[in-house]
């Protein structure tokens, strides 16, 4: 990959990137780290809260309002299970159509209307990618990987990515997808919520808790508190 110029804080200097004091991760044995987008890359809930409650309102009979709140539980769960909880009462069929409905909106919106990124991210991608492979798994819908990466500039820094609206499978199903089509062996995995947990378990990788997220893992062994904490804790590896 090409390197990128980077604009770090001190602190993350000092966490990240001084590789010549050997302050930075030792990857040597680290085939790449495998991240989720909301929750542990960026916040988009208030965009899609809007553009769901429309695409509802528009397409259906339902006087049902989606609040980022709510779709801050959901997030991560796959399309499927985030339709069932929303729309109990409709039909397979009429979620399917809703859905579609709702990450058409969602997605023609971010493309003007991005989400908003976490203190460090771009930063710590630059620093990791210089050492690093680094990819994407989310239970999102087609494109909507794209949309993050245009919007935050990281199109060169990201490997590969796959998502459920490709694959259609649980979610460590689509972690081992993307491990065996770029022969992964050792990678983490760093998420937000108790699902990305589940999923890691399922895939046999490790998992990281990005505790400033949605959710919460109570028996999370690895933690961070901000992004740029990456750098230190992948020395454990």
């Amino acid at each position: 990959m090409n390197q990128q110029n980077m604009t770090l804080s001190e602190e993350d200097r000092l966490s990240c990137a001084d590789t010549n004091r050997g302050i930075a991760f030792e990857s040597a044995d680290l085939d790449g780290i495998i991240f989720d987008v909301d929750g542990t890359l960026w916040d988009s809930t208030e965009q899609a809260a809007q553009v769901w409650t429309r695409a509802v309102r528009e397409h259906t009979g339902l006087d049902t309002r989606v609040s980022a709140d709510r779709l801050k539980e959901l997030f991560g769960k796959t399309m499927t299970e985030i339709s069932n909880a929303l729309f109990p009462t409709l039909s397979n069929e009429e979620q399917e159509r809703i859905m579609e409905a709702c990450y058409d909106y969602e997605n023609e919106y971010l493309e003007t209307h991005p989400g908003v990124l976490y203190e460090g991210v771009v930063e710590t991608f630059h620093a990791l990618a210089e050492k690093t492979n680094l990819y994407i798994v989310s239970n999102c819908q087609c494109g909507y990987i794209e949309l993050f990466l245009r919007a935050a500039g990281l199109e060169d820094s990201v490997r590969d990515h796959l998502c459920f609206g490709e694959t259609s499978v649980s979610k460590g199903q689509t972690i081992r997808m993307l491990m065996e089509k770029n022969r992964l062996e050792h990678v983490v995995y760093v998420g937000d919520t108790q699902g990305d947990a589940d999923a890691c378990r399922e895939a046999g990788i490790p998992f990281i808790l990005a505790e400033y997220g949605f959710g919460d893992v109570p028996d999370a062994r690895r933690r961070i508190r901000k992004i740029s904490e990456l750098c230190e804790i992948l020395k454990s590896f």
